[in-house]
Order: structure tokens, then sequence, then C-alpha cells
């Protein structure tokens, strides 16, 4: 499809900036909704995932499956918005935590990535195959979107017909521009943050699998190249951390889709570079809509006098334009 016309959003009050419009929801948005209960799953490999979910107490034939971005969780504020917004609208919801995530570290020595599709195919086919769902939507931020886009991308063959649409949010289209972006000045604030969460997980990982990931040097790690060149890519099967963006980047993979798909790229996002906006994919692509606002920050979208953020209200109305039942 074209790229869709996107009305003018007109942020949170003081949200001036894409900075701003990314920290504050970060940092002060409050959600009140709580999962009713979580399960764990037994992985083929050997590991787990734990999923967190809100089953309406009539029983529903639809399901959200929310996926976080990069170190975040099911808790995360944009997730749980989505979640409760979706709930209110007779959704069941499912928030899975990618390995490592769910606040118990996983088994194996790997972890999860950008191109990590795998988990996502596994947690969807369960919960249609023991839940019986009819009418599934795919959500995912960041790099959430990015395994979204992914899972709907490959193995369309084998894609359960019961997935109606998906939509994502602040998707890191091209991992290395985002990758050198995240590198600039003004975005080390984010770096730094990123850097020191992995950075504990690769040591607790050393105290399980010593010999074989050691944290011995990390405070040498300055940007993504580095980690990724250390751990990312030898943990996951990638040459290297060029292997690694090039083979798990999501662009390349948006002209297989033949799911209806929404995706939502703020221009001032301080994450995302023009090459991160899939103008022509969307173009060439009669299942892929591209959104392209103004404001939005990364994950942000707060808008004024709404409960609710742009994201949120855009998700259920484009779930609803290709709901199956």
């Amino acid at each position: 499809m074209p790229v869709l016309e996107t009305p003018i959003l007109r942020p949170a009050f003081l949200h001036l900036n894409g900075h701003l419009q990314t920290i504050f929801p970060l940092l002060l948005r409050r959600i009140d909704f709580r999962y009713t209960d979580r399960e764990r799953v037994e992985l083929p490999d050997g590991d787990f995932l734990d999923l967190d979910w809100h089953r309406n107490p009539e029983p529903s034939d639809k399901l959200v499956l929310i996926t976080h971005g990069l170190e975040g969780d099911s808790s995360r504020e944009y997730v749980r918005g989505l979640a409760k917004l979706f709930v209110a609208n007779g959704y069941d919801v499912l928030a899975w935590n990618c390995r490592s995530c769910s606040g118990e570290m996983n088994r194996l020595p790997r972890f999860y990535h950008h191109g990590d599709f795998a988990d996502l195919h596994f947690v969807l086919k369960y919960a249609i195959g023991t839940y019986g769902y009819k009418d599934v939507v795919l959500a995912g931020f960041s790099m959430g979107g990015s395994l979204t886009l992914r899972a709907v991308a490959e193995n369309t063959d084998s894609l359960p017909t019961e997935v109606s649409s998906t939509v994502s949010y602040s998707v890191p289209c091209d991992l290395k521009a985002c990758a050198e972006a995240l590198t600039r000045k003004e975005n080390r604030v984010y770096l730094k943050r990123f850097l020191k969460k992995l950075g504990e997980k690769i040591k607790a990982k050393e105290k399980i699998f010593p010999g074989v990931i050691s944290a011995e040097g990390f405070h040498n790690i300055k940007n993504f190249s580095d980690f990724d060149n250390r751990y990312t890519a030898p943990l996951h099967g990638f040459d290297d951390a060029d292997d690694f963006y090039r083979n798990a980047s999501v662009k390349p993979a948006l002209k297989k889709i033949r799911v209806p798909s929404l995706i939502v790229q703020a221009l001032n996002d301080p994450f995302l570079v023009p090459a991160c906006i899939p103008y022509e994919e969307a173009a060439e692509n009669p299942s892929l809509y591209l959104e392209v606002p103004a404001t939005g920050g990364h994950c942000g979208f707060m808008i004024r006098n709404s409960n609710y953020t742009y994201a949120e209200l855009r998700a259920l109305e484009f779930a609803k334009q290709f709901a199956k039942v």
C-alpha cells in the first residue's frame, strides 16, 4: 500500500521533542492493569518462556499477542497500556517475555535477538493450538516489532490462518543504521542504559556458564557493535556484528508479508534513521501499511487529553478493520 495519510498528533503536555516523547512515557506513565496469570512453557531446545495472560471472564475467541522491545518485558507500560485497551474491547491478552526477560535467567548460554522470531512462532502456535483462538492480532514494539514482522514474513506457508493482522511501532528495520545512530552524542543516554542492563545479564550468565561466557573487560564495550561482535554474534550463530545486522534486520523480509500489517515510525524517533522507514517496501506490498507521523518519539506516542497513546488506539482500530470474528 502507499504510505497512509497520518493525522497530525498533538503530543502530551511538555512532550516537546523526540527525546522527551521517548523518556516521559518511560519514566512517568503508569497503567492500572494486571495480568490474571503467568504460564511457563518448555521449548524444544530445553529452555523455557514465561507467558503473562489476561483472560476475560467471558471466554473470547480473540487474542492480542504482544512482544516487548530490547531489554523490556511484559510489565512495560507500553505493553500494559495496549493490553488494557484490548481487554476492554473483548480480547484476551498474551504478553510473552523473551528468554532472560521474565525476571528469571533462561537455562541456555544464548539469549534472544532482533531476528529470532522462532520463539514467537512457537508461542503463537501454542496459544492457538491450546486455547483455540480464532482471531489473533500480533503487536510489537521496537525489537518486538521486528520479531512480529519477521514472524509473518518468514515461513508464510506455515503461518496459522487465525492471524488476522499485525501492528508494529518504532521498528529498527535496519539494525546497522540503528546501532550507528545510538553512538551519537545525543543518544548516549539510551546506549548506556542498554549496555548497563545487558552487562548485568552477561555477569549473571558468566556465573552459570564459566568458560563459555566471560564478563571480563565488559567496561571496554562502548557501543552495540562491540557488544554484538563479542556476544550476540557468537552466541547465536553469526560470523560477526555485520553478519548479524545483515541477516537479522527485518527490512529485506517486508516484501514477503501477506498478512495486513501496520508499521508506525515517528520522524522524531531518536533511534531511527531514514533507512528504517520502509517507504519503498510499503509502496510495493499491498499487505504492508506504513504511517509516518512527525511526532511520537520511540515507543511513546502519548497524545493530549487521552488515557491511551496513539499507538494503542490505532492498533485497536487496525485490528478491528481486519478482524476474523
